[in-house]
């Protein structure tokens, strides 16, 4: 039953191999979640000294580990993105780098406006300066494709939960030179059991205790399940969805709209947006008894919300699936005009 179960994660660490073109399945560790990978790059890779490159539109778990390295003599400084323009982008993470810069790390796309960062130009940039490159993918892991071996990405830091279809609670962080991170947790992994010391190579090395093996299993499925679907069709499926949200927003009263409409080639489908007038957690709350799932409030990202001045009062977040459809985003237009007029 062991031997199977340890067949079962090596399946699913070449699908996620092939998935995300990393060098190989010994490259992929399973966390508990995006958050538990990205601390382990950031914990992992930076000493008393250091400078990291981050952008301004970070999930806190990005900058509560940045925060918490402060402490330890590890600065940092927030790349200014701008919106649908990767020229500008790119020049400010190109101005935020240092002689002592040892790694740049930032989102893909921002979990709660749904910008999608140049990432692959950043890659490159940092290429030539000999800096890594962590790349959080939580929000687009599974809808954008992503090549790890092509563009030289040194770390993806991913969820489960989201665009992969795997259960909550499952993730990965997928490493070109695992070996050369330090651990945040070491304890049994099933070899070299003889050693007090923890495995130097990859996966072992960044997985200690016992695995996850049906979150595993269902993570592998996920992945499955989108590549039989296709990457590219889910994209556009889920950008057409939130394009005609946001054009039935824009004619509706009392909606606060940020961003542009969002464009198929600077943006993720996701769009939050507030009625005026009321909180955002009373419209989410509203919206929920109604039917819809949605998500109100800051999103684990004031960053974010600094950026578009929404730290007071956050924002409400549309996300839509494979499985949503036209009819859905009409019926939701319909509830949120009668919550408003209510």
């Amino acid at each position: 039953m062991s031997m199977a179960a340890e067949e079962e994660m090596y399946r699913c660490r070449k699908t996620a191999a092939e998935f995300f073109g990393a060098p190989g399945p010994e490259c992929v560790a399973f966390t508990l979640n995006c958050t538990q990978a990205l601390n382990m790059v950031l914990k992992g890779k930076l000493h008393p000294g250091d400078h990291v490159v981050t952008s301004c539109l970070e999930h806190n778990a990005v900058m509560r580990p940045l925060k918490a390295l402060e402490s330890q003599g590890v600065s940092w400084t927030a790349a200014q993105v701008v919106p649908h323009d990767n020229d500008a982008t790119l020049d400010a993470f190109r101005k935020a780098l240092r002689p002592n810069t040892k790694l740049v790390v930032c989102t893909h796309a921002s979990n709660v406006w749904g910008i999608r960062l140049p990432i692959e130009r950043i890659a490159a940039l940092c290429g030539e300066y000999g800096v890594p490159v962590a790349v959080d993918c939580a929000q687009s892991a599974g809808i954008l494709p992503i090549d790890m071996e092509k563009y030289g990405f040194s770390y993806l830091c991913i969820a489960g939960h989201k665009g992969l279809y795997g259960p909550m609670g499952t993730g990965m962080l997928i490493a070109r030179d695992g070996e050369g991170l330090s651990t945040i947790l070491e304890g049994g992994t099933g070899t070299g059991s003889a050693s007090f010391e923890q495995p130097e190579s990859m996966p072992d090395r960044m997985e200690s205790g016992t695995p996850n093996v049906p979150g595993i299993a269902g993570l592998r499925a996920g992945m499955q399940f989108v590549t039989s679907k296709g990457i590219n069709r889910i994209f556009h499926h889920e950008m057409n969805l939130i394009q005609r949200l946001y054009g039935r927003l824009e004619k509706t009263p009392n909606i606060l709209l940020y961003t542009q409409r969002p464009d198929d080639q600077y943006d993720v489908p996701v769009l939050s947006f507030n009625v005026e007038g009321m909180p955002s957690e009373t419209v989410g709350r509203a919206l929920n008894e109604r039917g819809f799932a949605v998500r109100a409030g800051l999103h684990c990202a004031p960053a974010a919300h600094m950026f578009y001045g929404t730290i007071e009062t956050g924002a409400v977040r549309v996300s839509p699936s494979v499985f949503s459809n036209m009819n859905e985003i009409e019926g939701f237009v319909l509830a949120l005009m009668k919550i408003i007029r209510k």
